[in-house]
Formats: structure tokens, C-alpha cells, sequence
């Protein structure tokens, strides 16, 4: 097994692509928008995903955060919240917010889950500044750490009780950078000690199973090298100071904050410390190439992957109108 998650370029799996994946097997799969038509169409390519890689516990994964960011659509699915709008509860009902937070969830990964998603790329954890960039905005529970924590633990229990595994993001915390890092690097000049602020979130939920990088230079800890990319960040930072020792994923490696081709990008991270790349862009020929660079996945990666999809446990039988109707209902005191 190759330590890589691809993305796919349709709504079918091509033959280049089934056979570039049946020789390198990687670890997982990562979906769009151009690759979510209907259910029959997602549960078929996501079934012949599984049937290519022989491991019902396959991670299959997508971004499904509700608000702008959502790659299943109405008027197939429907539209789920952003973050913000529990944020917004919270100020006036915390524990209203946090139930809301736990429905909307555990609503969403029953979406996800009955189209055979395993993973969902949710919940930030990137503690909101004045100036933090719109890129982040309102994807974000706000700018109290307890808070982002509260309702990322809520987010992640949800998902959970819906069978669908949850991401912390973006590690060790993206709420300081003003520019995209989707477009440019970022710079976060904060100390030490202001940035206590940013990965309290993130200590706090450290037993998270799994866990997403920033593609951001934090000045006091390593000014040459971002996050993705420094093994000072991984090793001291989010595996010591935070304490996290679930599978750590790198933000999309093709994304214009990290230089480089995507496979010295690829390779530069795992040796960093990064237990899996994430390559979202789904072009054979950078694909084969990350393939052909990559090593086997370590063994502490591959039993970090292995606690992480066994860590949903007993799903909940709530239907989902229920989910969504107590949802709506505490979402309407803000």
C-alpha cells in the first residue's frame, strides 16, 4: 500500500486509472464535485473503489462541511449549514449548539454513508482571528478555542455515530493566515506563546483519528519550512505539544503554497513526518509519478490508518429527519 490518497477524474473509474491504482494501491480515495452525479452513480463508483482495492474499510473521502463547501449538491442532497451558524448559537446556547452541532453531523455522515463515503473531511478546528482569510471565514466555529473544541468534539461524535470517520483541521491551525493557501504560502509571525491559542483546539481533541496539515510557515517554530513540510512542526509541535497520534494527512499537495513538483512535494512530506499525502487533483501522469516516488507506508502509519477506520464503533439508528428537524429547531434560537 502506497502512503497516498488520489483523487478520481469522473464520475466512473477510467481503465488508466483502475490500472494505476490496482499496481500502486493506495491508501485511499478523495471525491468532487465531478465525481458525485446521483446515489446509484456514488455508490456504484465508491462499491468498485472497494472491489479494486479488496479492504471493505477502504477510506473514502470527501469535503461535505455544509456552507460553500459541500461537493454533494442539491438537488440530489441537501444543503447542510456552515460551521458559522453554530458558532453563532453558541454565543447565545452553548449546549443547544452543541447538540445542534452533534444532529447536523451525525445527519450529514448518514448522507455520506449511504453512498458508501467513509470519511469526511470535517471538523476545522482553525480558531478564527480579525483578519484571518476568507478562505477559512465562515467555515470556522469561531474564535474562542473552548468553543472551536466543544463543537469539533460535537462534529466529530456525529459523524461517528453515523459510521463516517472525521478530520481535524487544518494542523496545528490555519486561523492566522490572511492570505489562501490554496493561491500562496502564508506567514504567521505570532510567538510561541500567542499561538498556545491556536493549537488548544487541537490538544484538546488530539485523540482524533485523524488529522489534516496546513500548508503555513509558522515563524516561532520553523521560519524555512511550512507545516506540511517541517518535521520540527510534526514532530514537536503537533506530535508533542498537541499529542496527536492519529494518521496524519497532508492538505492537498498540489495546492500553491508548497513549491515544487507534486511528487518531491509528496516525498518532502511523508519524510517530514506525514503519515499519508493527499493528491486531489486526479492527473495520471503526477499520480504515476507520486506512486513511482513514494516507499510502502510505514508501519506506525499503516496502525495509525487501522485504529482510525475502527474507530467509529456502533452506529446510531436515529433516522434523519429527526437529525435535521432538532438541527433546525436549535439553530432557530440564534
Amino acid at each position: 500500500m502506497k502512503p497516498v490518497i488520489f483523487g478520481l477524474s469522473g464520475p466512473t473509474l477510467t481503465a488508466d486509472e483502475a490500472a494505476l491504482f490496482r499496481t500502486a494501491d493506495p491508501l485511499g480515495y478523495i471525491l468532487f464535485g465531478r465525481n458525485c452525479v446521483d446515489r446509484e452513480q456514488m455508490r456504484a463508483l465508491t462499491d468498485t473503489l472497494r472491489d479494486l482495492s479488496g479492504r471493505a474499510d477502504l477510506p473514502i473521502l470527501i469535503d461535505q462541511e455544509g456552507g460553500r463547501v459541500s461537493r454533494m449538491k442539491p438537488p440530489v442532497w441537501p444543503d447542510f449549514p456552515a460551521p458559522a451558524a453554530f458558532a453563532r448559537l453558541y454565543d447565545r446556547a452553548p449546549s443547544s449548539a452543541i447538540a445542534a452541532a452533534k444532529a447536523n453531523a451525525q445527519a450529514l455522515g448518514m448522507m455520506l454513508a449511504e453512498v458508501g463515503v467513509s470519511v469526511d473531511a470535517l471538523p476545522l478546528l482553525d480558531v478564527a482571528q480579525p483578519d484571518t482569510t476568507g478562505a477559512i471565514g465562515d467555515r470556522s466555529f469561531g474564535a474562542d478555542p473552548m468553543q472551536v473544541a466543544a463543537l469539533g468534539r460535537a462534529t466529530l461524535d456525529g459523524l461517528a455515530a453515523a459510521g463516517v470517520v472525521g478530520i481535524v483541521k487544518h494542523m496545528p491551525g490555519h486561523g492566522r493566515a490572511t492570505v489562501d493557501s490554496h493561491l500562496e504560502l502564508p506567514r504567521v509571525t505570532a510567538s510561541a506563546d500567542a499561538l498556545e491559542q491556536d493549537i488548544a483546539p487541537f490538544a484538546t481533541l488530539s485523540a482524533a483519528p485523524m488529522g489534516m496539515t496546513a500548508h503555513l510557515v509558522f515563524d516561532a517554530w520553523d521560519a524555512e519550512r511550512p507545516a506540511t513540510l517541517s518535521p520540527t512542526v510534526i514532530r514537536e509541535i503537533i506530535r508533542g505539544r498537541i499529542g496527536f497520534n492519529g494518521l496524519l494527512m497532508t492538505d492537498d499537495i498540489d495546492m500553491k503554497a508548497l513549491s515544487g513538483t507534486p511528487a518531491d512535494k509528496a516525498s518532502a512530506a511523508i519524510a517530514a513526518g506525514c503519515d499519508v499525502v493527499l493528491d486531489c487533483w486526479a492527473r495520471l501522469d503526477e499520480m504515476h509519478a507520486i506512486a513511482g516516488r513514494l516507499d510502502e507506508i510505514a508501519p506506525a502509519s499503516r496502525a495509525r490508518l487501522d485504529r482510525a477506520m475502527a474507530a467509529v464503533g456502533t452506529v446510531s439508528a436515529v433516522p434523519m429527519a429527526e437529525l435535521v428537524d432538532t438541527r433546525d429547531r436549535l439553530l432557530a434560537l440564534a
